[in-house]
């Protein structure tokens, strides 16, 4: 039975040294729609935690206020829509947050199976070297290859039309939710020129839309953002597409970034 409180790791005042790290007791959490719920046995070290622990780092919107972005153990519940998992497999996860705790809630898309020989404190430690080594080797790669797009095995029949009309007009698409993490990979490389100017000034309704476009919200998320319809949400991207000259997202959220729209 999962307890209602668990243990977790903080940082005494907020911030400080090593030996400031204690034990409190917290809520245990639930795990939500896609989302399932580790029972940690261990968790991993990574440089944003002790950055957090310092208080150089504040843990992203959204993601538990304790330490630990990498955790190994076995799924204790699963949430609605987790039906890769069941209770009692063994896995290992990149979490937002919280992994030094007895209980930590991840998107199961975020877990793998922990791999034959390895034992749970080497698997707490392998989910942010095989996350990385995935987007370069197939997301960047596969683009800077000439791949006319990329899609995520949950985007949906919608996106995956939408892809094969672009792949066939010699366009490409790229997955919303990838899109911000390609732009994170680039962020430091340097522009070719300067960025192109639109061909007519965009309202501030189209200069909204860009920003949640460069965050790599999808159209849903972007119409609920704004509350407006996902009719509005398409009509909107046509017309900064025709202003800037951009054939997809990407290119609108690499505008965004390159005219510092996002910091």
């Amino acid at each position: 039975m999962i307890p209602q409180t668990m243990t977790a790791i903080a940082v005494r005042g907020g911030k400080g040294a090593a030996a400031d790290l204690h034990p409190i007791q917290i809520e245990t959490p639930a795990p939500r729609q896609g989302e399932i719920l580790i029972r940690v046995r261990a968790a991993g070290v990574n440089r944003p935690d002790l950055l957090q622990r310092m208080g150089l780092s504040p843990p992203p919107a959204g993601a538990p206020e304790t330490l630990g972005l990498e955790a190994a153990g076995e799924v204790a519940a699963t949430g609605p829509g987790a039906v890769r998992w069941k209770v009692g497999d063994r896995v290992t996860a990149l979490l937002g947050g919280g992994g030094y705790a007895e209980y930590a809630r991840v998107d199961a898309r975020h877990a793998l199976p922990i791999p034959d020989g390895l034992d749970l404190t080497e698997a707490a430690a392998l989910p942010e070297t095989v996350f990385t080594v995935y987007a370069n080797v197939f997301e960047h790669g596969a683009l800077k290859a000439g791949a006319r797009g990329f899609l995520l095995k949950d985007s949906g029949p919608d996106l995956l039309a939408q892809a094969m009309h672009a792949a066939a007009s010699g366009d490409a698409l790229i997955a919303p939710s990838i899109t911000a993490r390609l732009l994170s990979a680039f962020a430091d490389v340097p522009a070719a020129g300067p960025p192109a100017q639109p061909i007519d000034p965009l309202t501030d309704r189209e200069e909204e839309v860009l920003r949640t476009v460069a965050r790599g919200r999808t159209n849903a998320e972007i119409a609920d953002e704004l509350y407006i319809s996902l009719s509005t949400v398409k009509t909107h991207l046509a017309s900064l597409m025709t202003k800037l000259g951009a054939r997809n997202r990407v290119e609108l959220a690499m505008w965004a970034y390159e005219t510092d729209r996002i910091t």
